[in-house]
């Protein structure tokens, strides 16, 4: 019990050494003036102003920029990719055009072929 005792007598003595110290160190702080209040309170508020206008500014303007260029770098993909899809329309006729060619070419020779094996089949039964 006495333990208890002198646990609480030690934590009464802090508490009242902390507010003691509280109350010293408030007495020696220097406590603006009326008068400095109101002028470093209005000096806070237009920088707090100023740099919100400043930011809204740079905002505003890279937000243009950022649309307008968005939009040009649309406009150039998009030339691209047409100017590619036409190109690739246009090989893939030209490919379309020399398979048909080579189709063609192995259609004769095989005709072709053909005849010259019937011709030597019926020289050969004669």
């Amino acid at each position: 019990m006495a333990k208890k005792e002198l646990k609480a007598n030690k934590d009464i003595k802090n508490k009242k050494s902390f507010l003691k110290g509280v109350k010293a160190e408030l007495k020696k702080v220097i406590w603006p003036t009326p008068k400095q209040l109101v002028n470093n309170t209005v000096a806070v508020i237009t920088i707090v102003l100023i740099t919100a206008i400043i930011v809204f500014i740079l905002d505003f303007t890279f937000e243009t920029i950022n649309k307008n260029g968005i939009e040009k770098i649309k406009s150039v993909i998009e030339t691209t990719k047409s100017e590619d899809e036409s190109t690739n329309t246009n090989s893939e006729e030209s490919n379309n055009s020399v398979t048909d060619n080579t189709v063609d070419e192995n259609v004769t020779q095989s005709n072709d072929e053909n005849t010259t094996n019937n011709v030597d089949n019926n020289e050969l039964a004669q």
